[in-house]
């Protein structure tokens, strides 16, 4: 409980006690943490994520809790400051029962001065957080008119009116528990004599090659000062002795770099960066800079215009996912728990995600890693599919929270675009307050775009600004979900709007942002929160962990439109991953084939919060669905898909080349037989320019039998492969013969498990699944008749000696035949 301070610094990080207002329950709190895990790990609530326990736990968000600890100072002369971030979120502070922070934006950085709160020997921190859902209603009360949020995806009311992540208040894909806490600094520091506000940086990149790097440091003290600053790049170091003013002052350094080493997207060249450092005495601030240069390409064309992002001079297709936060309870995620997701969307060939803008800004540490992984970040602010307050006490909180958050985070080299929303402009016309007086919400829309943007501008000019997500253009308040020819799109029709699959080849996206399809999560996640009774679609417990209204009723109704139905729970799980899978391969496909018209697919969504039906493609916890191990097929840089004409009389081969080299493609087509015959058709070369699409061949439909499917294996001159195949028609209308697939399971020395899969008829979609977590070489594979395939399977955690996993085998046959 206690903490005595060392120099000027007091952490205080570590056990508080949490106790609700009324004094009905305390218990111990690890901070950073939030209330709902303290609560749970306690007993005092069941585990929210587990069965129906969403509607138990909801009494929690209702009530006011406090937050305290001890803390010793010996001595409390000099200027003392408390230093809060991620302070979730309407919340008051108090130091031995004196109010030092009102706070009310879980993004912003906070630095009370505390010195007359002080006492020598011991003292006492507490924080006391309003209900979220009592501060949302005050708010929506004092509001000139009302602000309509999104009801459909918030069942817990009014969460626009704060400034904390919108998926708190629930989503179509996540709880609504409206969690609180703190889950960033909180520590106790002296002014001795000043300390660094900010650390940000400018390139100025030359025609010869050089790099200016400005520096500009922000320090601020509460007197007039001389201190010692210094500035280093890598090696290179320099001290400048500056007279400071009270308040800030601003110091500049500028490094010169003759012969930079330029970073660069994943796959486009190295991930170079150096290492900046300023300090004070007693303060280091370190970033990570790379250098690089960004265009976003906005230029008129006979469609519209495009949209493409070119870095260092190079125009980048944008492979990647949209990214939610790790966990809908911050004391469930952790750093490596991220850094395993965003290897997945590494290992699966993406070079983007989009940090969508109903979560979180996140810590620095994500961006890190995003630099080193060579992640391109489309970062959108935090405002999405709602309406919002244009009153001056709430823009002027959102001025600062930019402000904040551009100068913390604008040395990234992986934040390549800044978004002002998530599908705000569309919001206009969901609500009926919008619809029937438009022009008074978009007002207060333009209102708060306008602060954020200026907001970026002022604070970074360097910054690639886009005012929302979709939108068709500056200033363009129209319907980017269905207009194809300008900016960034979301297409949803296919599974909002229960379009077919091939209704994806009927919009050509300049960049599309937001697309996505619904699949279960899998087996042993659903095992981990519904027992044996549960495991029925229309159970109470699946339907809960079914956050989109007619979610449910999609997923089967699309497996009525491709596939004969599954025999069981287990089978239909299996089926609905699959279905997402080629839903998405399906777009994917056609827009690459589209480049340089179509420059970027980012589809939604790359992560699970909880374990809930969604759109993602990794589970809960990190495995990947079937869908994971497709996406790394279909966004390899260089691919071959099969794209069929418009009236489905011929089908071509597109080849997509993502990489800077010219590459030639080998290819093996051939027919496969309903009994898992494999009939040659023709071998074919083509030639794939650089960062280029083109079609390698176009087959008649006449040429495959049908009842059969077209099949093809390719190898690129850079070594890249890949296999596929193409079924023009539905999977339901193939009777299928017995793929009889046997399996044979190894231990390796390595602790991992080499898996012999062989098929004795047409295996399609074969899927190996297991309770023990890990992950596989390839799954979700297709078999033909005698065709064996060897899979390494590698334990997330070490599994005791003698102990092999429990595997379980998927394909379509046995996922819809009794035999």
């Amino acid at each position: 409980m206690d903490s005595t301070a060392s120099g000027g610094l007091i952490n205080l990080h570590g056990e508080w006690q949490l106790s609700s207002a009324d004094g009905e329950h305390g218990v111990a709190m690890a901070v950073p943490g939030d209330v709902h895990s303290a609560l749970a790990a306690a007993g005092v609530i069941p585990d929210p994520y587990f069965g129906r326990n969403e509607d138990v736990v909801q009494w929690v968000a209702e009530r006011e809790w406090s937050l305290e600890r001890r803390f010793a100072l010996s001595d409390v002369s000099g200027d003392w400051y408390l230093d809060i971030d991620y302070l979730d979120t309407v919340a008051v502070v108090f130091v031995n029962d004196v109010p030092v922070l009102s706070a009310d934006n879980c993004f912003r950085r906070y630095r009370p001065d505390v010195t007359q709160a002080l006492l020598p020997g011991e003292n006492t921190i507490r924080i006391h957080f309003h209900s979220n859902i009592t501060a949302g209603a005050e708010r929506q009360a004092r509001q000139p008119f009302y602000i309509p949020y999104s009801t459909g995806n918030c069942p817990i009311p009014n969460g626009n009116m704060l400034r904390k992540p919108q998926c708190h208040f629930g989503w179509d894909w996540n709880i609504a528990i409206a969690p609180f806490g703190v889950y960033g600094t909180l520590s106790l520091k002296k002014l001795d004599p000043a300390r660094i506000e900010h650390v940000e940086s400018e390139q100025v990149h030359h025609a010869d090659g050089h790099v200016e790097l400005k520096v500009t440091a922000t320090i601020y003290a509460a007197e007039p000062a001389v201190v010692a600053v210094h500035f280093a790049l890598d090696d290179e170091r320099v001290r400048l002795d500056v007279g400071i003013s009270a308040g800030e002052t601003k110091v500049v350094h500028v490094f010169e770099i003759e012969n930079p080493r330029l970073w660069w997207p994943l796959g486009s060249g190295e991930q170079a960066l150096y290492t900046l450092t300023v300090d004070l005495p007693g303060e280091t601030v370190t970033r990570q800079i790379g250098l690089r240069t960004v265009e976003l390409l906005t230029d008129p064309d006979e469609a519209g215009s495009r949209f493409a992002l070119k870095v260092n001079g190079r125009e980048i297709f944008c492979r990647g996912a949209n990214w939610i936060p790790a966990d809908a309870l911050f004391s469930r995620s952790s750093e490596e728990k991220t850094t395993d997701l965003l290897n997945s969307a590494v290992a699966a060939h993406m070079n983007m995600i989009r940090i969508w803008g109903g979560g979180f800004y996140e810590a620095d540490w994500f961006y890190d890693l995003c630099d080193r992984l060579g992640l391109m970040v489309w970062q959108d602010f935090m405002f999405a599919c709602n309406l919002y307050p244009c009153t001056e006490d709430f823009l002027d909180n959102v001025a600062h929270e930019v402000e904040y958050q551009v100068k913390r985070l604008s040395s990234h080299a992986s934040i390549v675009i800044w978004c002002g929303d998530n599908e705000l402009v569309g919001a206009l016309t969901w609500f009926p307050e919008s619809r029937d007086n438009r022009d008074r919400y978009l007002v207060a829309y333009d209102r708060l775009n306008r602060t954020i943007e200026q907001g970026v501008k002022k604070t970074f000019p360097q910054g690639i600004w886009w005012p929302s997500s979709p939108a068709s253009g500056y200033l363009d308040y129209g319907d980017a979900w269905h207009a194809d020819g300008s900016g960034d799109m979301h297409y949803w029709s296919v599974w909002h709007e229960n379009k077919s699959f091939d209704n994806y080849r009927t919009v050509k996206p300049r960049f599309c942002s937001e697309f996505g399809f619904q699949s279960y999560t899998s087996l042993p996640v659903i095992e981990s929160f519904a027992d044996k009774a549960d495991m029925n679609i229309a159970s109470p417990v699946i339907e809960l962990h079914q956050k989109n209204a007619g979610g449910n009723e999609r997923i089967a109704g699309t497996m009525f439109r491709y596939f004969r139905f599954p025999k069981d729970f287990a089978n239909f799980v299996y089926l609905s991953q699959i279905q997402q899978g080629l839903a998405i391969k399906t777009a994917v496909e056609y827009w690459r084939s589209l480049k340089p018209h179509c420059m970027g697919t980012i589809y939604w969504q790359l992560n699970d919060t909880w374990p809930v039906a969604s759109w993602s493609s990794l589970d809960y916890g990190g495995s990947w669905k079937a869908m994971h191990y497709m996406v790394r097929r279909f966004f390899q840089p260089v691919a071959v898909a099969a794209i069929p004409a418009e009236d489905g009389t011929s089908i071509s081969l597109s080849m997509v080349n993502d990489t800077l080299d010219a590459v030639t493609i080998d290819a093996n087509l051939f027919v496969l037989t309903l009994s898992g015959d494999r009939i040659p058709l023709k071998s074919v070369q083509g030639d794939c320019g650089p960062d280029a699409a083109d079609v390698l061949v176009t087959l008649d439909a006449s040429e495959i039998p049908a009842d059969g499917l077209l099949a093809w294996s390719f190898i690129a001159s850079n070594g890249m492969s890949g296999e596929g195949h193409f079924l023009n028609g539905t999977y339901k209308s193939l009777d299928l013969e017995p793929s009889r697939l046997e399996t044979t399971v190894v231990p390796t020395v390595d602790g991992g498990f080499e898996i012999t899969v062989t098929a004795h008829g047409l295996a399609l979609f074969v899927m190996l699944e297991s309770q023990t977590a890990g992950r596989y070489s390839d799954n979700a594979f297709d078999l033909s008749a005698g065709e064996s395939r060897r899979i390494y399977f590698t334990p997330a955690a070490a599994l005791p000696a003698g102990t092999v996993p429990d595997f379980r085998i998927y394909d379509l046959y046995t996922c819809q035949s009794a035999d």
